[in-house]
């Protein structure tokens, strides 16, 4: 479950792996990993076998939630539905995370992050243009569904502690996303007028110049917004006062909204020649809104969130020291003193195979010479 964030707040997560399957963002080498596995345990087993599928049952036994995010014949090919996981533990809940949801004709369909992103419609309401369908850059979705999968899970246990009951959740990352575009398809039905991808034009918001621009250096960025008069003025007096400025077409908010892509492209030709930092300090303290576009690198430096230790440094048994980000809130009750780095493939073997399940030392050797646990 992305982010990890049961694992972060407490809970003991084993993820089950494979040898075959742990590659890729699955690799326990990949920063992908690292980053949001973090806080969790991890075993392998080898899924083909059916010794291995009753080891999963001998921890459901144990556990309060069993978490899965196969397509809907996975787990039933392996006799590991809700109705079997009831079977040895009654009040069990479980959530199932696939793409499309566990009905409907496309039920069977897998994809990633960006797919759902894509048919949600948060890939072209996102873009530049609608010639040019870029949307986000990373799997939004995956983070999106996960944190959707984490309050269900809250919310079955809140149920279960007052009634006595499992849950089984069926949840769709593909439903997740859509469930984002609310007041899209809003504006959609009740002012029938097509939506169109917007870029950073700022139709709804009463600015401008209103974007994200150049600054010196490769790939650097700043975002400006101008909503009032003062704040104009300031700026045109920021600028030098420049002849272009006095004209009648940048007279009024309104005017400058109607030629905001001229005015955009003389702000940028101002901004592109100085340093993003220094071109948001100045504008800043003149009373006007603006911020860095900022890169990974930047959020380390970020003096804000290193001052509110969001950063956390792990010493990873593989990849020597690690950096990842803290939760967004404080709590008495959680400390990253007590975190762990993300596990290494089968690292918690001994631990979940001995102490949990009760093997001994035969049946383990046994299990990893057949190629049960790989």
């Amino acid at each position: 479950m992305r982010p990890g964030s049961l694992a972060i707040l407490g809970a003991e997560v084993i993820k089950v792996q494979s040898k075959k399957t742990a590659k890729g963002a699955e690799s326990d080498g990949s920063a992908y990993f690292r980053s949001w596995n973090r806080n969790k345990k991890s075993i392998i087993l080898d899924m083909d076998y059916p010794e291995a599928r009753e080891v999963v049952l001998g921890l459901a036994r144990l556990c309060d939630v069993v978490v899965e995010n196969f397509s809907p014949r996975v787990m039933v090919n392996w006799g590991l539905t809700y109705g079997k996981l009831k079977e040895v533990k009654p009040d069990i809940i479980m959530l199932s995370m696939s793409a499309m949801g566990q009905t409907g004709p496309w039920r069977d369909y897998v994809g990633y992050g960006q797919t759902m992103q894509a048919l949600s419609g948060m890939t072209y309401m996102t873009s530049w243009d609608e010639q040019s369908p870029s949307g986000l850059g990373q799997a939004y979705a995956d983070v999106v569904s996960g944190l959707y999968g984490v309050v269900a899970v809250l919310a079955a246990l809140e149920y279960r502690d007052q009634n006595g009951r499992g849950q089984y959740i069926d949840l769709s990352q593909y439903e997740a996303m859509c469930s984002l575009m609310g007041p899209a398809l809003l504006d959609v039905s009740v002012n029938q007028r097509d939506l169109l991808p917007k870029g950073n034009s700022a139709e709804e918001e009463p600015a401008a110049p209103y974007g994200c621009y150049p600054c010196l250096g490769k790939d650097r960025w700043c975002v400006i917004a101008v909503y009032s008069e003062a704040q104009w003025h300031a700026l045109c007096h920021i600028l030098g006062d420049p002849s272009w400025a006095k004209e009648a077409r940048f007279s009024a908010l309104t005017l400058r909204k109607q030629h905001a892509e001229e005015l955009n492209g003389l702000l940028a030709r101002w901004t592109a020649t100085r340093a993003a930092e220094d071109t948001v300090k100045l504008l800043q303290e003149s009373g006007i809104p603006a911020g860095v576009v900022q890169n990974a690198r930047d959020l380390t430096f970020d003096p804000q969130l290193t001052s509110r230790e969001f950063f956390v440094k792990f010493e990873h048994p593989a990849k020597g020291t690690m950096v990842v980000d803290n939760l967004p809130m404080k709590s008495d009750d959680i400390s990253a003193d007590y975190w762990k780095p993300a596990p290494c493939l089968g690292e918690d073997n001994e631990y979940v195979f001995f102490q949990l399940l009760g093997f001994n030392e035969n049946q383990f050797r046994d299990y990893v010479k057949r190629g049960i646990i790989r």
